[in-house]
């Protein structure tokens, strides 16, 4: 019970919570609450689900993940004891984007929920997009020619599946299929599911139920990189890639 432990006082004081209101909240006492946070007891399960539904955290997040690597508690639960993490800000309140480089994509739908992971990711600041919660990922194959793979897509994440729009591309992290990036007709009201379809005709369409979505981020702006060689695309060069396409869209908007 050890990371219950150091969630239960971390999440705490991200809300800056005494242990005494903690445990008024809780309905329990004040030495109940220390003894949990110094590992002289562990809650029972009716506490845990008292914890999980005040915190809005699910119970398995709390018992195996380590939280204290984030630093604010609004944390997005999107389903299947899984947590998205809340926007981080560099030191000018900017908000920053992970980058999900090619080699670790693989491992992003086992890892995305350990902050650990996503701490380890390299971060970029976008000052032109849209309010949210952005997140880039590397493009693989060519089913969305002509985004020629390798490409990177910033998507905005979707929390709310009723504001999906037909017709649109999205990044979708599968319970199957991993990480796809398609084209999607919302037929969630037709039969709970969507239809992903590829801009290269080669490829046929088909349906993903819409249960097996993990994740959806709506598209925001790419770097094509089919001008680049594969020493250019290496994680540092785009950082810098889509570092300079910053500056240049800020520029862009003081001339007009």
């Amino acid at each position: 019970m050890k990371m219950i432990s150091k969630n239960l006082r971390h999440l705490r004081h991200l809300k800056g919570l005494t242990q005494e209101t903690l445990a008024d909240d809780l309905q329990v006492t004040r030495s109940r609450i220390s003894s949990y946070e110094e590992e002289r007891s562990a809650p029972t399960i009716e506490m845990l689900i008292k914890i999980s539904d005040y915190f809005k955290l699910p119970i398995d997040i709390l018992l195996r993940n380590d939280l204290t690597k984030a630093t604010d508690s609004s944390f997005i639960d999107i389903g299947n004891q899984r947590i998205l993490f809340p926007i981080t800000v560099d030191n000018d309140n900017n908000n920053l984007i992970e980058v999900v480089p090619i080699k670790a994509s693989a491992g992003y739908l086992a890892g995305y929920d350990d902050p650990e992971y996503i701490e380890q990711l390299e971060k970029i600041k976008l000052p032109f997009l849209p309010t949210g919660k952005h997140r880039a990922f590397p493009i693989k194959g060519d089913s969305m020619l002509p985004m020629k793979s390798g490409s990177y897509v910033v998507g905005r994440f979707v929390e709310d599946r009723s504001d999906i729009k037909s017709g649109k591309t999205y990044v979708l992290i599968t319970l199957n299929d991993g990480m796809v990036y398609k084209r999607v007709i919302n037929n969630i009201e037709l039969n709970n599911s969507l239809l992903l379809i590829s801009d290269n005709k080669v490829y046929h369409d088909y349906s993903i139920p819409i249960d097996e979505v993990l994740e959806l981020w709506e598209f925001t702006c790419s770097i094509n990189t089919q001008e680049y060689s594969e020493q250019e695309l290496k994680i540092s060069s785009i950082i810098h890639m889509f570092n300079d396409l910053g500056v240049e869209l800020k520029a862009l908007e003081k001339l007009q």
